[in-house]
């Protein structure tokens, strides 16, 4: 069973735990949705200074909103629209660290000021992104990035082989 607990360390020994709580709380579990619902969950729990942490599903042309943690969200973002949308598009991760100088940016919650969203790709094409949003500027680093992305891998890895 999960418990929530201090994360301590560099912040790559801190990414490796999280990581690997990702791992245990997903395997064996064969549904994604519950998958990407501890996954959101984690993410939210172990991230300071976040306001919002979920999943958009990719859906015909663009994407759904999937499982998250925070305030309501916008329901569908078309592709290329948004941040989200431009990843999805894209086919990359995209970091802003001033979502007011984004142009389109959607604005779901009007406290988010940084963001960082992250292609999940699963069986090679785009299955969802992960989309992170946070109330201070420039909150999101290259550092981090890296890291987050080795979660949605390893994620996508779990996805993989429950299909």
């Amino acid at each position: 069973m999960f418990q929530s607990m201090t994360y301590k360390g560099t912040l790559s020994e801190q990414y490796n735990l999280v990581t690997n709580q990702l791992k245990a709380l997903i395997a064996g579990e064969p549904n994604t949705i519950a998958n990407l619902a501890n996954a959101s969950s984690l993410l939210n729990q172990f991230l300071p200074d976040v306001n919002w942490v979920g999943f958009y599903l990719v859906e015909g042309e663009g994407l759904v909103l999937g499982p998250f943690q925070g305030m309501p969200a916008c329901v569908r973002i078309p592709s290329g629209k948004g941040v989200c949308g431009t990843s999805l598009e894209k086919k990359q991760t995209i970091r802003v660290s001033n979502v007011h100088d984004f142009p389109g940016h959607i604005a779901c919650d009007a406290a988010s000021q940084s963001e960082i969203v992250i292609p999940l790709i699963v069986h090679g094409r785009i299955f969802a992104v992960l989309d992170i949003d946070s109330p201070q500027l420039n909150r999101f680093t290259e550092e981090e990035q890296i890291h987050l992305e080795q979660f949605v891998n390893e994620l996508a890895k779990g996805i993989e082989r429950s299909n």
